[in-house]
């Protein structure tokens, strides 16, 4: 079999990303606004046969003709967007794909994770990474059915610990998750620390990290980029899903999560949490947003807009003390300059 030429296809070639689109189009994909790399294979007219691309570790958007599917191209695609990772130093991989197309990435050495409304699949290219993920959370000691908060704490503020607080006080033992990928301004190591920090007070509480199963730029990119509202609900249930094996493996069976007045994708993720974990047997609880002695509901968005604006007064409504002494210490230096230099610092 012939092996056919795989060309990088570059964001100012409107021309072929056009050709991409049909295909797409022709397969039943709509094309991720947030891609880094893509590439294609064309035919001897220059139209495009086969095309696949990347966003970080993940591999999405491919397809192949349906008058060459059979033919070998889809593994050339494969083949070379995970030659491409490897260059990029990424051997943990995933990929989004159709069901009906599932089955061919199976026999390319990837694993399902968790899948969509029988539509969408995600997977990785390793045989026991989500089962040595679960194996490594440690279970409430209590024997008793337990509840769950997801955070990215960026940064920790009051309102996280009241959310985390009324969760306390409600449960006999709470899995708090943070969000460890480092996509946000406040890097992972300081989010965890302010939020141990924050909660040490209270002994039900469980820490865990997220890995790349929840909440991350692999299962859930549309939390720090800017997204159709389509795709975010997408991702959104591909995480309730996963969401749902976790809660399974630790007896948690109800999830806290904060009323959202900011962020577009906060707000459309807790909608979905809350019509979709019901029907794993999850409650769902929606939490009031604490607020200041003024009546505005506290959020991180309103730290890091205080601090772009050298505005350290407000604080005191808005974060704990840990976070505050955090905040006006030399450690905290290197994050404060990402925030001043950022274009946007509230949460879309």
């Amino acid at each position: 079999m012939n092996e056919h030429s795989i060309s990088t296809i570059y964001p100012s070639d409107s021309k072929a990303l056009a050709k991409i689109d049909r295909l797409l189009k022709e397969e039943g994909i709509s094309r991720d606004r947030n891609l880094d790399y893509t590439c294609a294979i064309f035919d001897d007219d220059l139209n495009v046969i086969a095309t696949g691309s990347c966003f970080g570790n993940t591999l999405r958007c491919m397809a192949v003709d349906h008058h060459y599917q059979g033919t070998g191209l889809m593994n050339q695609i494969v083949s070379h967007l995970v030659e491409l990772q490897y260059e990029r130093g990424n051997s943990h991989i995933f990929i989004y794909t159709k069901l009906s197309a599932s089955m061919v990435f199976k026999d390319l050495g990837f694993y399902e994770i968790a899948r969509v409304d029988d539509r969408l699949v995600f997977m990785e290219n390793k045989r026991n990474g989500f089962e040595a993920y679960l194996s490594g959370l440690e279970a409430s000691k209590t024997g008793k059915a337990a509840s769950a908060i997801v955070m990215n704490a960026n940064p920790f503020t009051l309102g996280h610990q009241f959310l985390i607080e009324t969760a306390s006080k409600e449960s006999s033992a709470v899995h708090l998750f943070i969000v460890s990928e480092d996509a946000s301004l406040f890097p992972y190591t300081v989010r965890k620390e302010l939020i141990q920090k924050g909660t040490a007070h209270l002994k039900n509480v469980m820490i865990h990290n997220c890995g790349p199963y929840m909440i991350s730029n692999a299962t859930f990119p549309s939390y720090f980029l800017k997204d159709d509202e389509s795709v975010i609900k997408s991702h959104a249930k591909l995480d309730n899903k996963i969401f749902s094996k976790i809660a399974q493996r630790l007896s948690i069976n109800e999830r806290y999560i904060g009323e959202e007045p900011y962020s577009k994708v906060t707000g459309l993720y807790n909608d979905i949490m809350l019509s979709e974990l019901p029907k794993q047997g999850i409650a769902c609880k929606l939490i009031k947003r604490r607020q200041t002695s003024g009546g505005t509901a506290i959020s991180a968005s309103l730290v890091r807009d205080a601090v772009k604006r050298s505005d350290l007064s407000c604080l005191e409504e808005l974060v704990p003390k840990s976070t505050l002494e955090y905040l006006k210490s030399k450690e905290a230096a290197p994050v404060i300059k990402r925030i001043m230099e950022a274009s946007e610092v509230a949460h879309y």
